[in-house]
Formats: C-alpha cells, structure tokens, sequence
C-alpha cells in the first residue's frame, strides 16, 4: 500500500483536489453545509437540527443523519479551535473520505494500482460531484461500499452496522439493503450468518436512525429535501388522476431479477447491487452527487471487461460533465452561457439541447446497464454453472464405503449446500419380512427403483420429495421426511447406476470398487460393531449375497466416470490390524479424461506422494496408482492448484480428510471442476 500512494497519478489527483479545495467555493458548501457544521459546534447539542431549525436555519442545510454529522465533526471542531474557515473542514473531510474509499477499492478488486488510480482517483465525476458542486456523497459511498467489503471478509456483525450507518448518511442508501438481504438469502454458504448480519444492521439503527426519529427538525429537513423527491419526476399518466412512478418501478424489477439469480456469489451480489444504483441515478434528473454511487460498479466494470468498456464510461462522463454544467454552478462557463454567443439564437433551441444531451446520458447508462448484465451475470460463471443442481451418482456393493465418502463430499461443499438420496431407504421391505430369506437387498426386484428413479428426476428439476430412511439398527423404515433440492444432490446406493435413465441425470458417475478382502473386512467390522449384527449371521450373508453383487453391482462400475479401488499396502496387513494401523494405497480410474498430468506433478511435488500413471490406448482411460499418507492440510494445499474455481461452491471451512479418503475427495473435486465446465460446451 505504500508505493501505491507514491505514485505520480496519486499525488496528481491529489494536488488537483487540493487545487480544487482552495480555488472552488462551491455554492453548496457555502450555502448549507458549511453554515450548519459551524452552527453545531457554536451550540453544542444532541440534537442540531432541531436547534437549526428554531434558530431560523435553511430546512435544506443538512438533511442528513447522525452518521454524516459524526464523520464531519472532527475535523470542523479543529478547523474552529485553529480557526480556519468551516468550508476548509467539510472539503478536507471529503479528501480524507475519497482516500479511504480508493484504499476500499484497492482490497476489494483485484486491480492494479495504475489503473485504480485511472478510473477513480482521476475520474471527473468524482472531482465535479464533490470538489466543484461540494456534495458529499463520498460519505454514504464509503459506508455501503464498506459494508460490502466486511460481507466479503465474512464480518457480518459489521457490515450490518455499516449498512445502518450508510442510511443514517443518507436516506438513499436504502436502495441497497434488498440486495443485502436477497445475497444472504440465495447463497447457502452464509445463510446461516443471516441472524449475525441483522443484528448489526438493528444496533446500528438503533443507534443512529431512531434517536434521529425523534429530531423533529431533523424529520423536517428530510421530509423537505429536494434531491429524494426528484425520483418521482419520471412519471407517466395511469388515468383517473394516478400516475406511474417509472424510477421505483424499475428499481422493483431490477430487485425481481436479482431475486431470480437463485444463487449468489459475491460478485453477482456487487454487480446487482451496483446496477440498481445505476438504474436509480441515470433516470433521476440530472443530480450530480448521485453519481457518486456508481463509481465502484464502474471501476468494477472496466476491469472486468474490454476496452468498450472504458470508452462507454468515457462517453458517460462527457454527457455527465455537459449536463452537470447546465446547472450553472461551476463558477466557470456553462452549456447557457454558451448560447449566449450565438446571435438571436431562441430559447427553445437551447433547452432542446439540454434535453438531447439529458438523453444521450440516460442512453449510455441503459447500455451500460446491459452490457454489465450480460457481461457480469449473465457469461458469469457461476451463474451459469450453478443454473441447476450438481448429481454425483456413487455405487458401490455392500461395505464399500458409499456412505463415508458420500459424508466427506458433503463436509466440502457443507450440509446446507447439500441434498442426499441413501438407496438403502428404497429397500421395498421391513427386515423381519420372511422375503429377505429368498432374496438379498442387492437384488433389484427388492427394491422401489421407480419411485427411487422419480425422486432423483424431482431433485434434479429443483422439486422437493417426500422419502422414508432405512434404520439398520432396528431393520424398519421411518415415517417418509420431506427432503428439499439443492445445489448438490448426493445419490449414493447399490443400485445408483442400476437404470440407464438415472444415469443420464447425473453429472458425474463414481463406483467404488474396494479390493474384495478389504471390503469383507470392513463390512464384518460395521455390520458387528455398529449394526449389531452377529459375526456368523454376517459371514453368512457374504456367500449368499455374492451371486447378486456379480450379476447387479459390479457390472455398474462400467458406467462410472470415475472408479475408486482402495486397496492394502500387502495383503497380509489385515491379519495383523489389532497390531499395526491399516495402511492403503489408492487406484483411482477416469474413463472420460482428466488433467492428470497436473494431478499427479501435484501429489509428488506437494503431497510426496508415490504416483503410477498409465494411460489407455485411446489416452481417455487414466489410472492412478497412488500411496503415501497426505495430510489434510496438503490436500487442501493440493485441491487450491488443481482445481481452484471449485472453491467458490465449497462451503466457508470444508473439512478436507487425511490419507486415502482425503486423495478421493481431491480427485473427485477434479472431476467435479471438469463436469463443471462441460457445461459451457
């Protein structure tokens, strides 16, 4: 940060606000601000509105709240004890506020600092709005945009609290707090935080919007301000003497079309945010602080996109410097004072251009409006790719491992994120039925596949389902639970890639093919010790259960996309396993391809993995060979290099696994992020 403000284009931006500072004494500053700044720290008060209005005071002098007094008030009492003129202080408070909000824009965008000093710090708007015309819209701007940033940081507490104290600043930010609200509602991973972020918003209306409630001249000035009355000047007659407010009622729609992004991240969330002040601003009259609002959507936008962009922007300023000149408060020359030296020019002739110049920049504002749709969310890519939910299919014969590893995919992308469908609650009947003698579980025919085949058509087309769970300690099945879609549907039974139909709604197939021994082993341990089963009542079952896991199960595993085999170190190590830990070693098999080169240069390099690559003939069949105990931490490390856009579907902390099941959680994370993408094909 401190060779960004050693920069020539600093200090030029700065030097001209300076410039600006003591040459330009803006009509505003003068008029209200200035004069009512003094007047509160002359008569020390709670409540200085009220005693500004008894006192005879302009009721348009400072409509604002406690927030915007506050952030004044310092630097006036000094500028009154050295006893510099007031307007120094409201303009020096103004820089001090414009730099935090260039120090905002640096932590929240990943720009570089020419280019942020470009488009903010040297940007006309900014200088016009606030060192020209003396408007203080700098100070709401760097409220909101810091409630934004703590959202990001995941302070909600505090964010909450500056969103409050940007209403307090002025009454107008609270045409953002929808969209605080919408991206809390449609993004699952901070969902659970909702409660956090509304209680700071509450303590910081409490304490800086209600005891202004009660300011009567307080109530007064913002009831009379100019400036909030000007949205309603875009109107159309709707008959018998009602009329249509066109701004509110674009702004409605533009609320309408964030709510229907169903999932939010955070740069849909600023993009939305960003465009309903832009709509606000361009079809307002002309008022040159507002544009204020939209310098962050702007800068946000050019980085983002091509050099149109930037041209747009500029056409935007030019129509926003000829329309804010026709104002007549410069002090310089005006758009009216230049007809003036055209002969017998009437008058008609020039409100006429006015008006074209007034509509040249409502024109360039829709453009942009529609350009940053398409470009920010409509080609955004996790808009697209979270359109509709993500299937992971996983079979497995019994013992495999379904649902410990169903359990640690869902750890990454969170419970809230996820939905999971067990094909054991599908099982046609109650274990006491004598029919279990005759036939096994792994027998199709002993399952409601058709109505397990509906539920996950419903899961995938957003619909809720009404399911029974399989309890394996007592054998019977529960009264049916509504389970709603999600992001992530988690299917995972013996017969999960048993109908081709159901295999086509899956987005990535996976089969567990645990080595034979292995599995029996860890069966005999579940089955034993956490179902309570008998040792010779589960021996039993392997040899009657066998002809059907050849027949039904394991032929599945040639539909898998991706196949998992874990498999000992040496054979022998499961007849010592009271001794010695159990130590695997992990097969992993992709039959549609994959960046496994990177896969493996990674494990090696950052896990120190021992890695087997072979390909088959056609280069699409990959099979990894891996052994070696990760850490979760190299996982993790490890998942950041393979696949980072992955990331952003993760929950805020996954719980990355150690050793093998932690390898099966990255390489399926791989295959995700490629699923992913096929998407946009």
């Amino acid at each position: 940060m401190k060779t960004f403000y050693t920069q020539p284009l600093f200090w030029a931006g700065l030097i001209l606000r300076i410039l600006c500072i003591f040459i330009v004494l803006p009509t505003a500053t003068v008029t209200w601000y200035a004069p009512f700044l003094t007047f509160s720290v002359q008569n020390v008060t709670l409540d200085p509105w009220s005693a500004w209005i008894d006192g005879g005071g302009m009721p348009s002098a400072f409509p604002y709240g406690y927030a915007m007094w506050a952030i004044f008030l310092p630097v006036t009492l000094l500028f009154k004890f050295l006893s510099v003129p007031i307007a120094f202080a409201y303009a020096g408070t103004l820089l001090v506020v414009d730099i935090a909000i260039l120090a905002q824009l640096k932590k929240m965008l990943n720009a570089n600092d020419e280019f942020l000093l470009i488009t903010y710090w040297l940007s006309p708007i900014v200088l016009v709005a606030s060192y020209f015309f003396g408007y203080n819209d700098l100070v709401p701007v760097l409220f909101i945009l810091s409630a934004v940033l703590f959202v990001k940081r995941l302070r909600f507490f505090w964010a909450g609290v500056l969103c409050a104290a940007a209403l307090s600043a002025k009454l107008s930010m609270i045409i953002a707090v929808p969209f605080f609200l919408i991206y809390f509602l449609h993004n699952r991973k901070i969902n659970r935080f909702f409660h956090i972020f509304l209680t700071g918003l509450f303590v910081g209306v409490a304490v800086l919007l209600v005891p202004f409630g009660f300011s009567a001249g307080g109530v007064d000035m913002l009831i009379n301000n100019i400036e909030i009355r000007k949205i309603y000047d875009l109107r159309v007659e709707f008959g018998y003497g009602f009329q249509l407010y066109l701004v509110p009622l674009i702004y409605c729609f533009m609320i309408y079309a964030a709510w229907r992004v169903k999932r939010l991240n955070f740069e849909l969330f600023n993009a939305t945010l960003g465009m309903a002040f832009l709509l606000v601003v361009i079809l307002t009259p002309i008022t040159p602080g507002w544009y204020v609002w939209i310098m962050p959507l702007l800068v946000s936008y050019q980085l983002q996109s091509d050099r149109f962009a930037a041209v747009l922007v500029g056409l935007l300023t030019a129509a926003y410097l000829l329309c804010s000149m026709s104002l007549g408060s410069w002090g310089f020359v005006t758009v009216s004072g230049l007809f003036n030296w055209l002969p017998n020019m009437p008058k008609s002739f020039e409100q006429t251009t006015l008006s074209i110049l007034q509509t040249m920049l409502v024109a360039l504002g829709m453009i942009l409006v529609f350009r940053i749709w398409r470009e920010t969310v409509s080609r955004n890519d996790f808009f697209r790719l979270s359109r509709k939910p993500f299937l992971l299919g996983i079979a497995g014969d019994s013992g495999a491992g379904k649902d410990t590893f169903s359990e640690a995919i869902r750890d990454l992308f969170g419970h809230h994120s996820v939905a999971t469908i067990s094909g054991d609650d599908y099982h046609l009947w109650d274990r006491q039925k004598p029919i279990w003698q005759v036939m096994t579980h792994l027998n199709p025919m002993a399952n409601d596949l058709e109505r397990f085949g509906q539920d996950v058509f419903s899961l995938t087309d957003g619909k809720s389902i009404l399911s029974r769970h399989y309890d394996h300690a007592t054998g019977k099945m529960s009264r049916p639970i509504k389970i709603k879609s999600n992001d992530f549907i988690i299917v995972s039974g013996l017969h999960a890639l048993y109908s081709p139909i159901v295999r086509q709604c899956y987005s990535l197939k996976v089969f567990l093919d645990i080595d034979e021994d292995l599995r029996r082993f860890f069966k005999l341990r579940r089955d034993v010790f956490q179902r309570g089963h008998s040792v010779e009542r589960v021996l039993a079952s392997f040899a009657r259960r066998e002809p059907d896991s050849i027949r039904f199960i394991r032929p599945q595993a040639m539909h898998a996309d991706l196949i998992f085999c874990i498999q000992p170190i040496h054979p022998r190590i499961l007849e010592d396993s009271e001794n010695h830990p159990l130590r695997f070693k992990l097969c992993a098999r992709s039959r549609h391809g994959y960046d496994a080169v990177l896969l493996t240069r990674v494990l090696i390099g950052v896990c120190g993995l021992h890695v087997d690559m072979s390909e088959g003939h056609d280069g699409l069949d990959v099979t990894l060979i891996i052994e070696g105990e990760p850490t979760a931490d190299d996982i993790e490390q490890a998942a950041e290099m393979i696949c980072p856009n992955v990331f952003e579907f993760l929950d805020i902390s996954p719980r990355w696994e150690d050793g093998v099941l932690g390898l099966m959680q990255l390489i399926t994370l791989s295959h995700v992020n490629q699923a992913l993408r096929k998407r946009f094909i």
